[in-house]
């Protein structure tokens, strides 16, 4: 199969990109608003055992929820940076373009897709390639 060289974006290709980021900050932020409000009880509540227990099982998932969005909006303040820097688009390995198909997909994109399935190639032959990405350590392969 033959790869089709890709294009540089275009500015107007760039503006959509940066609003889909600050569409993703905002979608983020008032989601971690809302999960704030949402965990605070009424100090007239009693709960009971099993009210602790439902609220101990929320709790660990709206940590785990925002543990990850935590890292997403990493990911989006950073590809906003390099908007700002004007080499938004860029392969961060190879500076190739990345190309607007990607991107519009994965705007947070850094590699080209030919980078990033080298990267995932070594990934999988490594005996350390299974990393957990969400905490962003690798596994401990001693069990």
């Amino acid at each position: 199969m033959t790869k089709r060289p890709v294009k540089a974006l275009t500015k107007k290709e760039v503006d959509k990109c940066k609003a889909d980021l600050l569409q993703q900050k905002e979608s983020i932020l008032n989601s971690a608003r809302l999960k704030k409000l949402d965990l605070n009880t009424s100090p007239d509540d009693r709960p009971d055992e099993a009210d602790l227990a439902q609220s101990d099982v929320n709790l660990s998932m709206h940590t785990r929820l925002g543990n990850r969005e935590n890292l997403y909006l990493k990911k989006v303040y950073q590809a906003l940076e390099r908007i700002a820097e004007h080499n938004y688009g860029e392969c961060v390995n190879c500076s190739e373009p990345i190309g607007y198909a990607r991107l519009s997909v994965r705007p947070t994109a850094e590699l080209c897709i030919a980078c990033k399935e080298d990267e995932e190639k070594k990934e999988n032959l490594s005996v350390h390639g299974s990393r957990h990405k969400s905490v962003g350590r690798g596994m401990s392969t001693n069990m």
